[in-house]
C-alpha cells in the first residue's frame, strides 16, 4: 500500500490498519465501541485523524496488559477534544493506571509461582489442596480462584 503523505491530516482505514498493525475489521469494531472516530466523506468513505494512530497504539498497549475496553474508554473519553493529545495527556494516562498494574503484576506472579501447586481454584482435587484449605473453607469467600487472587489477601 502506498504511505500517506507526511503532511496527510486524514488516513483512509488501509492506511490506519497498515501503520498501526491494526486490521480494518478492528478499527471499525474500535469505532463502534467509541474507541475512536472518522468522519466520513461525501462518497461515505472513512477518513481518520492523524493522531488516531496514538490513539490505536494506546488501546493495543492497553488491550496487552490486560486492561478491559470499557476502562480503555473511558481513559480516552478524558482526552482533549480539538487538539492533538500532548506527552502530559498521555502520561496522566498511564498513571493513572500504575496501581491497577502493579497489582496485575503480583498476581501475575503469584501464578507463575504457584500454578504448579494451586490451580487456584479453591477446590480439593489436588492432594496439596486440603492443606491449603482444609474443609473447602475458601468457599465461604465465594466463586472462583481464591488463593491466587490479590484483591481478596489485601
Amino acid at each position: 500500500m502506498e504511505m500517506p503523505d507526511w503532511k496527510a491530516k486524514e488516513l483512509t482505514p488501509g492506511q490506519l490498519s497498515e501503520r498501526s498493525g491494526v486490521a480494518v475489521s478492528a478499527l471499525h469494531f474500535y469505532e463502534r465501541e467509541g474507541l475512536i472516530e472518522s468522519r466520513r466523506t461525501s462518497g461515505n468513505q472513512r477518513r481518520y485523524a492523524r493522531d488516531t494512530l496514538r490513539r490505536v497504539a494506546f488501546i493495543r498497549i492497553s488491550q496487552q496488559v490486560g486492561i478491559p475496553l470499557a476502562e480503555i474508554r473511558e481513559a480516552l473519553d478524558t482526552l482533549p477534544e480539538g487538539r492533538t493529545p500532548t506527552r502530559a495527556d498521555w502520561e496522566r494516562l498511564s498513571t493513572s493506571w500504575h496501581a491497577d498494574l502493579d497489582r496485575r503484576i503480583e498476581q501475575l506472579t503469584r501464578l507463575r509461582d504457584n500454578l504448579t501447586g494451586c490451580i487456584g481454584c479453591g477446590c480439593l482435587s489436588m492432594n496439596s489442596c486440603a492443606l491449603a484449605n482444609p474443609h473447602d473453607r475458601l468457599a465461604t469467600a465465594g466463586p472462583g480462584a481464591r488463593v491466587l487472587d490479590v484483591r481478596l489477601r489485601r
